[in-house]
């Protein structure tokens, strides 16, 4: 549709950031130091892969709340060939762990998946078996063209020299100080004095900075077969933990092939299970394809009615048959056909909210970090990376320097569900690192953190792109909306007369603050320019590289 989409709405805002442009390489992450280190390898003469691995080593470092070696993760790489794979880093379960392993805390919803004594949640016994190192020095080997000891040196640099703490590093601390507090190696370093660190007061990261120099050194066979892994097994041995040496031994990544979604004649990539978003996502947009989205308008109580009910839909059937594939069996082909997305369109009510029940049958978090780079080649990664909860399981190994996942806690730990523990199973995951074509040209790529919220956010930022032709900052700032079936969540920018109507519709509005995190994205466009965009609910940085070296032959000479 022609003009500009905030002549169809009432729910207008102001970008809170500006956009950098490029023509050589962007990089786009949740902390300006880790953005720093990926320019710094596309300046080196690095690809996208190079600058990519760099920019999570030293997210591990700046962001150490949300991302970690100990951690988990999936990575969307599209080659400049053209060609797209994910690889799975995602944890899995110890082999000592059973479904009865943990026991529900008395009266949890059946989407919650707390333990009594929150032993799935903080400390040794919610930590899964990591797969992100694994991931990351592969993925190098196989796609990037530098070497590890030269991508890790921005992330050991920080670590040993410090870092000034943000507002958002601190607010993060504050909130998980409590249970920081019982464990005096993490406590020493964000909580001296039993005090969250302030604004502006330096991280250091002294002993972490030497297991990455080691990793610099040894590669991931340091932890998965080395002395660190030994340092990790020891510490779950001795303090109740799950993990042991063969569980690091045996841990192997999988590349996958993407979801595809066909919408209004664009192609959307996304990831396959165990991740849920690209099935998801996939099934969003093709019901909402028989909607005027456009000329409903951004922000309008029936658009925001639509997605209310897709998204209800979606987390319906996701509670079904969603998990990994190698133990449940997910019904990828139907919930992401045009018949099925007709079959459930015809079932909404335009004018009143329902509840809705899987349409799929069982065939058998929230806080991580984006990032997106590119270069001028072609080559580009999306990839979203957690230790799952905020400062993970709230511990810091000894001798590591770091903190583990809590991945555990996103298992169902009662038995006989697609989501109850077994050894060896991957987590299923929200992460929703996503590329759209046009005519088979690259045009968007993004992602975000926000766990259970992340897909539904993803899926917006793309129909702010594609149905109401927002601008790349104008789609990854707008107001966010999201539900799974009870409170339907708005952000504050929502006006107080889209609420009520919302709210006469029979949906039960609850404002947030945020919804999801930092989302950060690359527009492409025609002439070879890139567009990075990062917004205002994290750190997020984009850096471009433009310029370029002398024309061969130019000398500067005095006369």
């Amino acid at each position: 549709m022609s003009g500009n989409w905030r002549d169809r709405t009432v729910s207008t805002f102001e970008c809170q950031k500006m956009p950098a442009v490029s023509s050589r390489g962007m990089v786009v992450s949740n902390h300006p130091l880790a953005s720093s280190a990926g320019a710094e390898m596309l300046a080196a003469g690095g690809n996208a892969i190079d600058a990519a691995i760099a920019t999570l080593f030293t997210l591990t470092v700046v962001e150490p709340m949300m991302v970690g070696i100990i951690g988990g993760g999936m990575a969307h790489i599209r080659l400049a060939d053209g060609s797209h794979r994910f690889i799975d880093g995602q944890s899995t379960v110890p082999q000592a762990v059973r479904d009865t392993t943990y026991t529900s805390k008395p009266g949890s919803r059946h989407d919650v998946f707390d333990t009594v004594d929150d032993e799935n949640l903080n400390g040794p016994k919610a930590v899964a078996v990591p797969g992100s190192l694994k991931a990351w020095c592969e993925t190098l080997r196989r796609f990037g063209t530098m070497s590890l000891a030269d991508v890790m040196q921005p992330a050991i640099k920080h670590a040993a020299r410090g870092y000034a703490t943000t507002p958002y590093l601190h607010e993060c601390i504050t909130e998980s100080a409590v249970e920081m507090r019982r464990d005096k190696p993490i406590a020493a370093i964000y909580l001296p004095d039993g005090v969250p660190l302030k604004v502006g007061e330096r991280v250091v990261q002294a002993e972490y900075a030497e297991t990455l120099s080691y990793i610099a050194a040894h590669g991931e066979k340091a932890l998965y077969e080395g002395p660190l892994g030994g340092i990790l097994v020891d510490y779950m041995e001795k303090n109740g933990g799950f993990i042991r040496r063969a569980d690091l031994t045996n841990y192997t990544t999988v590349e996958r092939q993407p979801i595809r979604a066909d919408y209004r004649g664009w192609t959307i990539l996304g990831p396959p299970p165990p991740a849920v978003s690209g099935v998801h996502i996939a099934q969003m947009l093709n019901i909402l394809e028989g909607y005027d989205i456009a000329s409903l308008g951004f922000g309008a109580a029936e658009t925001i009615h639509y997605l209310a009910e897709v998204l209800k839909i979606a987390f319906a059937d996701r509670a079904a048959a969603s998990g990994d594939p190698d133990y449940v069996g997910v019904p990828v082909e139907r919930l992401t056909s045009k018949a099925y997305a007709e079959e459930r369109r015809r079932a909404i009510d335009p004018a009143r909210a329902q509840a809705w029940s899987a349409g799929v049958t069982q065939l058998e978090s929230a806080h991580t970090t984006h990032m997106t780079v590119a270069d001028a080649a072609g080559n580009v990664v999306a990839t979203t990376q957690t230790i799952n909860n905020l400062f993970g399981a709230k511990i810091l190994i000894p001798g590591l320097g770091t903190i583990p996942n809590n991945y555990m806690n996103l298992f169902d730990p009662r038995p006989g569900h697609a989501l109850s523990l077994a050894p060896g199973k991957r987590v299923t995951t929200s992460m929703s690192p996503m590329i759209a074509l046009r005519d088979g040209k690259l045009k968007f790529a993004l992602g975000l953190p926000g766990g259970k919220r992340i897909f539904p956010s993803a899926m917006q930022a793309l129909v702010n792109l594609i149905d109401h032709g927002m601008s790349l900052q104008e789609a990854v700032e707008a107001p966010r909306v999201w539900t799974e079936g009870n409170a339907l969540e708005v952000e504050q920018a929502v006006p107080e007369s889209v609420r009520a109507k919302l709210a006469s519709m029979g949906h039960k509005v609850e404002v947030m603050p945020t919804v999801a995190g930092g989302m950060n994205a690359i527009a492409f466009d025609e002439d070879g320019t890139m567009t990075g965009a990062a917004c205002w609910r994290a750190d997020g940085t984009p850096i471009g590289i433009s310029g370029g070296l002398a024309r061969g032959g130019i000398r500067f000479r005095l006369a």
